[in-house]
């Protein structure tokens, strides 16, 4: 029973991003999207590479490059701040 509710899960949601795919404007804002993802992940490895040298950390996870991804340098700078008021 589990397995034919998860094959109707991912078959339907297969359908949808089909017929999101097909759409002209939603390509552009995946490509959109996928952009910011990667450039806060680009942000968020320069900092663990300075790591070494000012010993301040932020961890890469879904939530700091979903927080710099929308916010972008402002929401890093707003994680890095955090992170020294609160730990």
């Amino acid at each position: 029973m589990k397995t034919a509710v998860w094959g109707m899960l991912a078959l339907s949601a297969g359908a949808l991003l089909f017929l999101l795919v097909r759409q002209p404007g939603v390509r552009k804002i995946f490509s959109s999207i996928g952009v910011h993802v990667v450039v806060a992940a680009f942000l968020l490895y320069g900092v663990q590479l300075a790591s070494g040298y000012t010993r301040f950390e932020l961890p890469i996870n879904i939530y700091t490059v979903g927080t710099v991804s929308v916010l972008g340098v402002p929401g890093l700078m707003l994680l890095a701040l955090l992170k020294v008021v609160l730990v």
